[in-house]
Order: structure tokens, then sequence, then C-alpha cells
């Protein structure tokens, strides 16, 4: 059986071991309550203008809608390169509308904006 030093000593240790997890857990919670108080700030600032977040989701439905566009220009350049290298007319004239279809979704925001003077 072991003597009383050495329960006394492994008690001891136990004990360190435990601060130290409770100091890594109180600072992970300070570290978590500054999040939260920061975010809060943010939040504020972010709700403070109510049109905000539907300017930030016109604006991110704008991007979807440029990248799109752009994808369906690039393919419409791929269409138009494979009918130039097969000697096909209506791949080529297939490739143009889906060039110029891109050019137009891609470019449709500013189009937009240019009409309509804003």
């Amino acid at each position: 059986m072991k003597n009383e030093k050495a329960v006394a000593a492994e008690r001891q240790e136990e004990l360190v071991r435990w601060e130290r997890r409770c100091r890594k857990i109180q600072h992970g919670l300070r570290i978590a309550m500054m999040v939260m108080v920061l975010f809060t700030g943010v939040m504020t600032m972010a709700f403070a203008d109510p049109l905000a977040p539907i300017t930030e989701l016109s604006k991110f439905i704008g991007n979807a809608i440029k990248a799109i566009g752009m994808i369906i220009l690039l393919f419409g350049v791929v269409q138009v390169g494979l009918s130039v290298k097969s000697h096909d007319a209506t791949q080529r004239s297939q490739g143009f509308l889906t060039f110029l279809g891109g050019v137009i979704i891609a470019f449709a925001q500013d189009i937009l904006t240019m009409v309509t003077g804003g």
C-alpha cells in the first residue's frame, strides 16, 4: 500500500491538473464572452440601417447572376471554337447566341442601371 506522502503527492498533482483545466476553461469562456460582445456591437451597427441587409442581399444576387452569365459566356466561346474546328455552321450560330446571351446575363445589372439612369 502506498504511503501517505505518495498519496498526498498524487492528490497534489491531480489538483494542479484540475487547476490547469479550470484556467483553460476560464480562458475559453473569456474569449467566448469577448466574441459575443463584439458580435453584439457589430449586429447593432448592422441593424442600425434597416435596409442594409436587403441591399447586401441584392448585391449578392446580382453577383451570382453575373457569375452565371460569365459561365454561359465562356461556354459560348467554347462552342464557337469547337464549331470553327469542325466547320459546323449550326453549332457556330448556336455558340454565338450562347455567347451573346451570356454577355447580356453577365452585364444585366449594368445595362439596367445605364438604361434607367440610376
